[in-house]
């Protein structure tokens, strides 16, 4: 089992497929294009197929596919069959800012997806430009009901961020309410490549429930917290469920069960490390799976108990979000 030294299990792996993307949101990416990895850098899909079955033999059941932006990447629907295809892997899901789904879904679905993550910060056409220097909203909004029609389970996921998510709050309460969706509201975090990042620039979750309760209706907290990033809360009335991660002012590491594999195959065992084993490199001068594990082994041992960002001395991870993975 993948076990740290403060006992935190790892069963959750995130795996980013590509670190392009086709929006430019302000909290992730340059307004710019960056410079993305060369392609014979990123791991092919039977590299990540082989670090999956490896990690799922040590316990991981839980796999999110994530980018950059993952549907840019050709033939995805073919990874996902690939990974549910694997004994012990329980959930294959994926995260996405929706743009691409639409087109791509019929083969998703057909591949065993069943949930998706879609990343969505506002619910106009001019604010959702202004967060991500693109249009777009309405084929996102198309994405989000396409999944409901096949079923398959829909998060809403939007970045908080102090003077412009306070004007979202009535619009996302309405969406929720009228959708059953959950929407989880995400503090910023200082993985922006533009570097912008401070403290006041953060719409502290505890903040965020005010505003509903002042602009929609009350919030009540939905059971007792657990290995989830979110505390969910829902609405008095019982319609509609709005989430907090509040990953910079009430941090939840004692409980991370994540760790993940960017798409040029270095392993992170947390978001606001470092880089902390190369698993490409194994994969591509002949590794055997003990090898791959015990770079695993060796990443998940080398887990702070903490991601620091509360610290004064805390340091800016050296990649912006869309290198990373979400």
């Amino acid at each position: 089992m993948l076990v740290d030294r403060f006992g935190r299990k790892h069963t959750s792996l995130r795996i980013s497929v590509t670190d392009r993307c086709n929006l430019r949101c302000t909290y992730c990416m340059p307004a710019d294009t960056p410079d993305y990895c060369e392609r014979d850098s990123i791991l092919t899909f039977e590299e990540i197929t082989r670090v999956v079955r490896v990690a799922a033999s040590m316990g991981v059941d839980d796999v999110r596919l994530t980018g950059g932006e993952p549907l840019v990447r050709a033939q995805l629907h073919k990874l996902v069959a690939a990974l549910n295809a694997i004994e012990n892997v329980k959930k294959v899901s994926l995260t996405t800012n929706g743009i691409l789904l639409v087109d791509q879904l019929p083969e998703l679905h057909a591949a065993g997806l069943r949930s998706v993550n879609v990343s969505l910060d506002a619910l106009d056409e001019p604010s959702f430009a202004e967060v991500t220097r693109r249009p777009g909203l309405q084929r996102v909004l198309d994405a989000i009901e396409a999944c409901r029609k096949l079923h398959i389970k829909v998060k809403v996921n939007a970045i908080a961020m102090r003077d412009f998510t306070e004007r979202q709050i009535a619009a996302f309460g309405e969406f929720t309410r009228a959708t059953e969706i959950p929407v989880r509201f995400i503090e910023f975090m200082p993985l922006d490549a533009d570097g912008n990042w401070d403290a006041s620039s953060v719409l502290p979750g505890r903040r965020i429930l005010e505003l509903f309760s002042d602009q929609v209706r009350p919030l009540i907290q939905k059971g007792t917290p657990n290995a989830s990033p979110a505390n969910d809360y829902q609405f008095d009335d019982g319609v509609g469920t709005i989430g907090i991660i509040a990953s910079v002012t009430e941090p939840f590491c004692d409980t991370c069960n994540r760790f993940r594999l960017t798409a040029d195959g270095q392993l992170r065992s947390c978001l606001f490390g470092g880089d902390s084993g190369d698993l490409r490199q194994v994969l591509r001068d002949g590794g055997d799976n003990q090898a791959i594990a015990d770079r695993m082994i060796a990443a998940v041992q080398a887990k702070k108990r903490g991601h620091g960002t509360d610290d004064l001395a805390f340091d800016r991870p050296s990649r912006p979000m869309y290198s990373i993975g979400g």
